[in-house]
């Protein structure tokens, strides 16, 4: 029993030393508390008067800025009147209104700067034409001395000469019947009329046309004219032509120089030689630009054979454009591509009328080569209506503008000469007249070549002597 009361009290003892503890614990705790508490609080009190502090703070700069603010309006007002007056001052000085003096001082910045305007275009142009005239005219003089061409001499022959006018009768036949044959077999149109010893030969397509002179010739000479000998002797000339076409085309590459060609574009080549523009031959027509081509290549110093292979196949679309719908650069193009050709080929293809930018200098030589072959004298006949034509829209191009006289379309259209109107047109407005006109006429007009412009200006003055 002494045991236990003695373990009992020990017992309480622990738990009470322990709940002592504890409570002591909970005290230091509680005291830390407050203390932080305490110190938190006077942390918030002294932001609180911080924040008092600001507020002042900014409530006197809100009523100075407003003073400054009310200020401000005041002296812009005081300026707005000084200006006014100011304004008022100078149009009575100067006796012009505010409007009549903005007017004034446009105008004398207009005239300041087309006379700038005029100068600079002067310089540059000046500046362009000593830095690139001397080259070019250099590789070009040098292109067409080394390169000698004939004349147009050869057009597609559309009339066939006949022994005898009663040879005329055979060829018709028996109620038409040969001459219906001829047409169906070769589709070109057969033409007899009161022309002495001759028929012509009229359709779209000169293969067939030639196709047709052939055969029409080999009938004349046999004397056999029925239907089954002509259709015997259209497929005869048929291949003939077929023949001389694709040695045309071999024979044209060979004499440029330009090997590696894909058959088909061999014979579209040769296809070339029956089909001409303002009577100069598509086909010596490509010789030709392949030739300058190579030349001019051989001045810049880029790469000849390549040069010529994009100067001879310029013009390939001309072979089937009047076959197939597009235009001869677009169809051109369209075969280059179909038969593998270089990329630079193409481009010189489509580019050489200006329908896309050109990509390489080569495209630009075949561009330079095709203006120097058509252009050169003797290069293409042109129709007298056409000619005449061309030279009513210059000089209606060049009447049109303010200021002009009177023009005159010189050198066969290779020149226009604009008199001006002294009082109208000055030396700076000259300057940019000839642009304008240069630029118009770019725009307007389609020629061979170039056209020079020249703008004259001429003061007269006449008295009386008594």
């Amino acid at each position: 029993m002494k045991t236990a009361e003695a373990k009992k009290r020990e017992a309480l003892l622990e738990a009470k030393e322990e709940n002592l503890k504890t409570r002591n614990e909970l005290e230091k705790e509680v005291k830390e508390r407050r203390a932080e508490l305490t110190h938190y609080e006077k942390r918030v009190l002294q932001k609180e008067e911080n924040l008092d502090k600001k507020q002042e703070s900014l409530e006197r700069k809100e009523e100075s800025i407003q003073a400054r603010e009310n200020n401000l309006a005041k002296k812009s007002q005081e300026v707005e009147d000084l200006y006014r007056q100011g304004i008022a001052e100078l149009e009575k000085i100067s006796g012009l209104t505010s409007e009549q003096a903005k007017e004034f001082l446009l105008q004398t910045i207009e005239d300041d700067v087309r006379h700038d305007k005029a100068r600079l275009i002067k310089e540059l142009d000046t500046e362009a034409r000593e830095e690139a005239n001397k080259k070019a005219r250099e590789y070009v003089v040098t292109a067409i001395q080394r390169y000698a061409a004939d004349n147009v001499a050869e057009s597609t022959v559309s009339v066939v000469q006949l022994p005898n006018d009663d040879m005329k009768g055979r060829i018709i036949g028996r109620e038409g019947r040969n001459i219906r044959t001829i047409e169906q077999m070769t589709g070109v149109e057969l033409i007899i009329d009161d022309t002495p010893e001759a028929v012509v030969l009229s359709g779209f397509d000169p293969v067939r046309r030639e196709i047709a002179r052939v055969a029409l010739e080999k009938l004349i000479v046999d004397g056999r004219i029925h239907p089954a000998r002509i259709e015997e002797t259209v497929e005869k000339a048929r291949k003939e032509v077929e023949a001389v076409i694709k040695e045309a085309g071999e024979s044209a590459a060979l004499e440029v120089g330009v090997h590696g060609l894909h058959p088909e574009i061999i014979k579209l080549l040769g296809r070339m030689k029956f089909r001409t523009s303002y009577g100069q031959n598509a086909l010596k027509h490509s010789m030709e630009v392949a030739q300058i081509t190579g030349l001019l290549a051989a001045e810049v110093g880029v790469d000849i054979r390549l040069a010529k292979r994009a100067g001879l196949l310029h013009d390939i679309g001309k072979s089937i454009d009047h076959e197939v719908e597009g235009s001869h650069v677009q169809l051109g193009a369209d075969i280059c591509r179909k038969y593998k050709e270089n990329a630079i080929v193409i481009n010189a293809v489509e580019s050489h009328h200006g329908d896309v930018e050109p990509e390489s200098l080569i495209a630009c030589l075949v561009n330079a080569a095709d203006a120097i072959s058509a252009a050169r004298p003797g290069a293409r006949r042109e129709t007298l209506e056409a000619y005449t034509n061309r030279l009513k829209q210059l000089e209606e191009i060049t009447n049109s503008f303010d200021g002009v006289d009177k023009s005159f379309a010189v050198q066969a259209g290779r020149e226009v000469r604009i008199m001006v109107i002294p009082e109208k047109i000055n030396d700076d407005d000259m300057v940019i007249l000839a642009h304008d006109v240069a630029k118009r006429i770019e725009d307007e007009m389609q020629y061979p070549g170039q056209i020079k412009v020249n703008v004259i200006r001429e003061s007269r003055v006449q008295d009386v002597a008594k």
